[in-house]
């Protein structure tokens, strides 16, 4: 008879930036109404962000330019 043991599933911890924590700039931004505003500079995306009292999340950094979501 032949056992099999499996490995339990860890759970893969992803980290996303928030506001300030996102370094990068420029950034390929979407607003909370799923449209694109483009590519722009990163401390614009975070003032368009603080204006809706919402925040700006990095939602693929492997992106080139990484892509930011008003949310």
């Amino acid at each position: 008879m032949v056992f099999l043991h499996y490995k339990e599933k860890q759970a893969i911890e992803t980290t996303q930036r928030l506001n300030d924590q996102i370094r990068i700039s420029p950034v390929r931004v979407i607003d909370q109404d799923g449209e694109q505003l483009g590519v722009i500079p990163t401390a614009e995306a975070l003032r368009l962000a603080m204006e809706a009292n919402l925040d700006l999340v990095e939602v693929a950094s492997d992106a080139k330019p990484p892509v930011c979501r008003i949310m």
